[in-house]
């Protein structure tokens, strides 16, 4: 039986390097030396997509003046965020419940451009209309508790060397973290195998006989444009995937989010709010329906050189396995300040760490949609302004 593992074979970790303009140097000494320097501000935003950029122009409108109180760091070669990196047959189009970014609304966009160049586009756009400065590309390594003699700062070490922050905003989200369940034979396959991080098209599939795994927004998509040129795709997923008909208002988005939302609380891993909601069922689905390709197959138990095989005898041959299994935050770097509750999740009380109230995460469990994302952005830039100040934590209203 196929098992489920946390690793993740990611691409990189996120993060960037940022500079201050008016940067305290910590060791004038070493500066002369040639080494590196500890730069200070007030708060290290980690990430650049919608979380980052959202919470950087709440800073912005807050008052805090990006290199001097703020930097934006993103490990990206460019702005989009992790929308940069998908498939160009994902068109504007086909994306669900792409939400604006505050001060700056996406409009006119061509349903048919690739969605990459869309948001990319606009983030750019953002980043420059209001100045957010966001340094790249430049790796975060590590975020520690920081030494003696920092006030109480956190230690963000990057491969342009280290900051000191009085605040740390994570918005790595989950691109970088792709994940692969472990199952028997995994190693002796000797046809293709490549998550929906990796996916770039459906014509490259010509001709091939796919398995698709994974029972979310991607898999379908994979499966909806692959079964024209594909020879032959099997669907399998862990559980019987869930559709809803007719429209998904406010309330019903709300209480998806409050069940997110309760797992975080309880500092265990969050479920995606897909996997609440479940999948809209639009007029392509139906036709994936009525042409059998979205028939579904329970998870097979092993994989064989040459294909997949379950317990009860059947077995499908494949040239290519495509793991649509979705991705886990990317929180790697968050490791040395030791924030994960034993459920395997950061615990949280509205975006702030509770084991550490320096540390909000923006983007993560509830806040993982667009629109969530812009939210957050603001209420963690409001709870880091009354840590700045000195007044005291108040918990989160549920």
């Amino acid at each position: 039986m196929c098992r489920v593992s946390h690793a993740g074979m990611g691409r990189r970790r996120p993060g960037s390097g940022g500079c201050r303009a008016d940067g305290k140097i910590r060791d004038r000494a070493a500066v002369g030396r040639g080494v590196s320097q500890t730069r200070e501000v007030d708060v290290v935003v980690i990430g650049a997509g919608q979380a980052g950029l959202s919470s950087a122009y709440h800073l912005r409108r807050n008052g805090f003046e990006p290199d001097r109180d703020f930097v934006v760091l993103d490990h990206s070669p460019g702005p989009g965020g992790a929308w940069q990196f998908r498939w160009p047959s994902l068109t504007y189009g086909k994306v669900h419940g792409m939400h604006s970014l505050p001060g700056m609304e996406l409009t006119d966009a061509d349903p048919a451009r690739p969605s990459a160049e869309v948001v990319g586009a606009y983030f750019d756009r953002y980043e420059r209309t209001f100045d957010l400065r966001v340094r790249r590309p430049v790796d975060v390594t590590a975020v520690r508790a920081g030494s003696e003699g920092q006030d109480g700062r956190l230690a963000v070490e990057t491969s342009d060397g280290g900051w000191a922050t009085r605040a740390l905003i994570n918005a790595t989200g989950t691109w970088d973290r792709p994940f692969w369940p472990h199952c028997p034979g995994q190693e002796t396959f000797r046809g293709r195998q490549l998550h929906t991080a990796r996916y770039a098209g459906p014509e490259e599939f010509t001709g091939r006989r796919v398995v698709v795994v994974g029972g979310g927004a991607s898999g379908t998509q994979h499966l909806l444009e692959l079964a024209p040129y594909a020879a032959a795709t099997t669907w399998v997923t862990r559980r019987p995937p869930v559709f809803r008909e007719g429209p998904f208002d406010q309330e019903a988005g709300r209480a998806a989010v409050a069940l997110v939302a309760e797992r975080v609380r309880q500092g265990l891993v969050p479920r995606s709010v897909v996997s609440v909601t479940g999948l809209p069922l639009n007029d392509a689905i139906r036709r994936g329906f009525a042409d059998g390709v979205l028939d579904r197959r329970p998870m097979f138990d092993r994989i064989t050189p040459d294909g997949v095989e379950w317990d009860d005898g059947r077995r499908v041959e494949a040239d290519v396995i495509l793991w649509a299994t979705g991705f886990r935050a990317a929180l790697d770097h968050l490791a040395p300040l030791r924030l994960r509750e034993p459920g395997g999740g950061i615990r949280l009380d509205g975006t702030r760490a509770v084991a550490d109230p320096r540390v909000h995460l923006v983007g993560y469990g509830p806040s993982a949609s667009t629109v969530g994302a812009n939210r957050a952005g603001r209420a963690a830039v409001r709870d880091i302004g009354r840590l700045l100040a000195g007044e005291p934590v108040r918990p989160v209203a549920a």
